[in-house]
């Protein structure tokens, strides 16, 4: 009886379509194109022994971070195409554009070799080197975005042309090459990325110093005003907390926030009268963005997870984490003000890389760090007695510690003063290290990251994945 079915349904879908004698015959109404919002929150740096250390320090062992509560997750791979190990240039990268590329470069061809800045006009590391022929770009999911004419936005508390907002919006062999960087985000001036179409319509960060000429303080040697060139390409200009603070969503088609000279503080160290927060300009860039009916692209990165990590100052990167999920709840919150279900909504968030942070001893729990309570961040402690925990040489240690780093103990930990919970709790303490590095150079690690997404395409995170990977399940879930 299949086909007495078949041919019945046809025979009313051709009545259906048969108007011809209907004088009232009408066009139907076009139908509003429905809203595509993606928001890509990257914690740079936050491995996965870091982001429980966070959740230890915040909240308790018991407790939940906003990132352990999006329903789906997946494992993501990060090496590089010529590295175990990856920096944040290719990492990002691979992520935004969907190609494994070399360290150190910036969303283009896997071919690219990266080449090492040469010394400029004014005797910085920052002249072009990178030649003809080098690679080509590849699009990335922001420029994607903005050719559907979505809106588009980056917000980072690293100098806005490091690695992993650049990676957005710039393609360059070497992520160093920061004045050529910001050239590329600048409409219609020399160097402007032209994917980019009208710009890049939210950008808050750093960074101000690869915008300004050196007579303005700036390290530019093409004596060129980047910030003055942007307020007449019609971007509202801001530098600190007040002048963010004044800014009317609603009015404000564009605008460009450059708090500091280099990357804005550790929050640890911020002064919230002149530098936002990230939660604060991660709601700003929501209400600006989402003006756009058809949707919107926003990149949110807590970058300085990294820096301390790469210090060794465990405090400032778990502070730094949480200030991240802070961002994560505040969007999370704003955007189902308009998109209530997440119907049209994908939030991804993940991270570049590891770093080697490590959860030492058998210590008993500890409950989230207070004034009178060192938790995670203290030394261990018996999980049956409570008593200090000794290593081979009698001496306590840290719950915390790194697998390389500049506080490595030179002969035997016996003969160290004794620490205590005060002194490796502090917030400019480095946690000791196996192996010892230069100060500030403790490196990334190669372990897989999380990654946990809600909303619409969420579900196709699953299991463990190529970080070239996320690139096609982001486009394919937001129609990009």
């Amino acid at each position: 009886m299949k086909w007495f079915a078949v041919a019945t349904m046809s025979a009313v879908a051709l009545a259906g379509c048969d108007r011809s004698g209907d004088s009232n015959d009408t066009k139907p109404a076009p139908v509003a194109a429905v809203p595509k919002n993606v928001i890509f929150f990257l914690g740079d740096g936050m491995g996965l022994t870091t982001l429980t250390a966070a959740r230890v320090y915040a909240v308790g062992e018991d407790g939940d971070l906003t990132i352990d509560t999006l329903p789906e997750s997946a494992f993501v791979k990060t090496y590089s195409n010529d590295a175990q190990v990856t920096d944040s240039a290719p990492s990002m990268a691979a992520y935004m554009t969907g190609v494994k590329m070399n360290n150190e470069v910036l969303s283009m061809s896997a071919d690219t070799v990266a080449i090492e800045p040469v010394l400029d006009a004014n005797g910085n590391k920052l002249g072009n080197a990178c030649g003809a022929n080098n690679g080509k770009p590849v699009p990335s999911l922001l420029e994607l975005a903005k050719s559907q004419g979505l809106g588009t936005g980056v917000v980072t508390t690293t100098r806005v042309t490091h690695a992993t907002p650049a990676s957005t919006y710039s393609h360059i062999c070497h992520r160093d090459l920061e004045n050529d960087i910001a050239a590329a985000v600048v409409p219609g001036g020399a160097g402007f990325n032209a994917a980019l179409g009208t710009g890049v319509d939210v950008l808050l960060g750093g960074g101000n110093q690869f915008f300004l000429p050196k007579e303005k303080g700036g390290r530019r040697a093409d004596g060129r005003d980047l910030i003055t060139e942007m307020k007449a390409a019609g971007y509202t200009s801001v530098s600190n907390s007040s002048e963010f603070s004044a800014i009317n969503a609603a009015s404000t088609n564009r605008l460009l926030g450059l708090f500091t000279s280099s990357h804005m503080s550790y929050d640890l160290d911020r002064d919230p009268s002149k530098e936002p927060s990230l939660a604060e300009m991660t709601s700003k860039a929501i209400d600006m963005l989402s003006k756009n009916s058809k949707g919107f692209f926003l990149m949110v990165e807590g970058g300085r997870i990294d820096h301390a990590l790469h210090e060794t100052t465990a405090k400032k990167a778990l502070q730094d984490t949480v200030a991240f999920d802070q961002a994560i709840k505040t969007a999370i919150d704003k955007v189902r003000q308009i998109d209530p279900e997440l119907k049209n909504t994908l939030i991804v968030v993940t991270a570049d890389h590891d770093h080697t942070l490590v959860l030492n001893g058998y210590a008993k729990r500890t409950g989230k760090t207070s004034a009178t309570n060192a938790g995670v961040l203290g030394l261990v402690k018996n999980y049956a007695d409570g008593s200090i925990a000794k290593d081979a040489e009698g001496a306590p240690f840290t719950i915390i510690g790194f697998g390389n780093g500049e506080n490595r103990t030179q002969g035997s930990r016996s003969l160290m003063a004794n620490l205590d919970d005060a002194t490796v709790s502090g917030n400019t303490y480095h946690q000791e290290a196996v192996v010892r590095m230069p100060a500030g150079s403790e490196t990334h690690g190669g372990t897989d990251v999380f990654l946990g997404a809600i909303g619409k395409g969420a579900d196709t995170f699953t299991g463990t994945i190529d970080n070239t990977q996320v690139f096609g399940l982001v486009k394919n879930a937001s129609g990009l």
